[in-house]
């Protein structure tokens, strides 16, 4: 029995197929291979086309099959993961009103800062658990503000996973994690936020469905199916947000277990059994992939945005004829602490751990005659592995203390250089797994066509290919002179 996941993510769509009973990935195939472009038509814009992911999708599904490594008649059900906080709008024939306004978009900021204060911040943060900020529902506000012949069109409003799946499915629903992950949902009340739906002015049949992540959000259509080479009929049976779903990925499922990721961007993402929040809102509190009233599971997410999109933005602007590998390994011949030359790996819009700022990327004491390629890479790894520090403070000062972080070995934990900075400025040891966001979402979707009989089951045969411990406190010095740096930009 087979289990396909689909992993929209900035950069690309992600698919593979997944044999169930072994867990082993039978096929998989990514579109495009280049990375995807992200929309800028304002500085501090960013946006992607819903059409273009659907399109990418069925390609990356094709290229799939053509591996002829599996019978797609044995596909038994469908996950899907997507890039978190972006808002689709469709019309009522289902069609795209607009571009999707995706997580790193920053237009929304003042719009939700003032929400934050009209509803009161203590109400927000006891009720939404963070600050309406410039979530999914302070972007739909800027749709109702900005473009009101689009917002009068408006049949549903929804996540980049629930438009993948109607796509599929025809059928429009959507989870809790969804809606908190949009600061759409009061965990006090378990509903709709009356504040949110009140002070934006928005109509509750905007909303879809509401359905358990693990559970059935529709079939895969005749038309569909018969395009794609696949069994009409297949179930939906999981959507979540990427970082929850990496944690999943990971079997990062209980309280006190952390899970971390450094792709386009940088996130660390630990589960709680609490309905806490940070008083800034820096980092941020949603329902996670297991989340019930009856059994709470909060994933408390810190984000970065500015890590594998500034070591991309390096590759293109100074390194176009080397690959990552050949980058990562420059990299090591300059010394820990990049000989002063530092780095803030911020220019991807507004970062929510520093209060939404607009602080931009900096290299900061360059000596022309003493900096080299490898400093400027390693700078670069270093900052980004600053960066986590900064963010795992601030989860310290909120009672998340991991012991141990798991992360997929991938990205830039590819990167031993990058892996040891992280684990030695972070003083927490790292477990490598061999993991993928649609490997994940393959899982996930056993888990909810009951393919398998408990979440443990989906990961027995899960085991850590790597732990990198923390060897000393080398870099110290170098974060602390880093961290000044950065507080005197937020300062200015």
């Amino acid at each position: 029995m087979l289990l396909l996941g689909i992993d929209i993510g900035t950069s690309s769509i992600k698919v593979s197929v997944v044999d169930a009973a072994s867990q082993k990935v039978v096929a998989s195939a990514q579109y495009p291979d280049e990375e995807s472009p992200i929309i800028a038509l304002k500085p501090g814009w960013a946006e992607q086309s819903p059409d273009t992911w659907w399109e990418q999708t069925q390609k990356a599904i094709q290229l799939c099959n053509k591996t002829a490594a599996y019978n797609p008649a044995d596909i038994a059900a469908i996950g899907i993961a997507y890039q978190m906080h972006g808002l689709v709008l469709v019309d009522k024939e289902q069609n795209v009103l607009r571009n999707s306004i995706i997580w790193c978009d920053s237009r929304a900021v003042e719009i939700g800062d003032k929400a934050f204060d009209a509803i009161g911040q203590e109400q927000c943060l006891s009720h939404l658990l963070n600050s309406p900020g410039n979530f999914t529902a302070s972007k739909l506000a800027w749709v109702k503000a900005n473009e009101p012949e689009v917002y009068s069109k408006i049949d549903k409003a929804m996540l980049p996973g629930d438009f993948i799946a109607m796509r599929l499915t025809g059928e429009v629903t959507t989870s809790i994690s969804a809606l908190s992950e949009g600061v759409f949902f009061d965990f006090k009340a378990n509903s709709l936020s009356k504040d949110i739906i009140n002070y934006y002015g928005f109509d509750e049949a905007l909303f879809p469905e509401v359905r358990e992540v693990f559970s059935a959000h529709g079939s895969l259509q005749a038309s569909i199916a018969q395009k794609l080479n696949l069994k009409p009929g297949i179930p939906v049976t999981y959507k979540a947000g990427d970082q929850p779903n990496n944690a999943l990925s990971l079997n990062v499922l209980n309280p006190g277990e952390v899970a971390a990721t450094a792709g386009t961007s940088g996130v660390i993402y630990g589960v709680t059994d609490q309905l806490g929040y940070d008083k800034q809102s820096r980092v941020n509190t949603f329902a996670h992939v297991n989340y019930t009233t009856q059994q709470q599971r909060l994933g408390v997410l810190l984000c970065i945005n500015g890590v594998g999109s500034m070591y991309r933005w390096l590759k293109q602007t100074f390194g176009a004829t080397e690959s990552y590998l050949q980058m990562n390994a420059k990299a090591t011949e300059a010394p820990a602490g990049s000989d002063g030359l530092c780095v803030l790996p911020f220019g991807n819009g507004a970062e929510r751990m520093l209060n939404n700022k607009m602080v931009g990327a900096h290299f900061h004491n360059i000596d022309l005659n003493i900096h080299t390629q490898a400093h400027v890479i390693r700078a670069v790894q270093e900052g980004i592995a600053f960066s986590f520090r900064y963010g795992l403070d601030i989860m310290r000062e909120n009672g998340m203390n991991p012991t141990v972080i798991r992360a997929g070995k991938n990205n830039l934990f590819l990167s031993d250089l990058f892996t040891e900075s992280f684990v030695n400025i972070t003083g927490v040891p790292v477990e490598l797994y061999k993991n993928d966001g649609s490997v994940g979402a393959a899982l996930g979707a056993g888990i909810g066509a009951q393919i398998f009989s408990s979440p443990q089951q989906a990961f027995e045969h899960m085991h850590a290919i790597q732990m990198v411990e923390p060897v000393g406190k080398q870099l110290e010095s170098a974060y602390q002179q880093w961290k000044a740096f950065l507080e005197k930009q937020l300062t200015n």
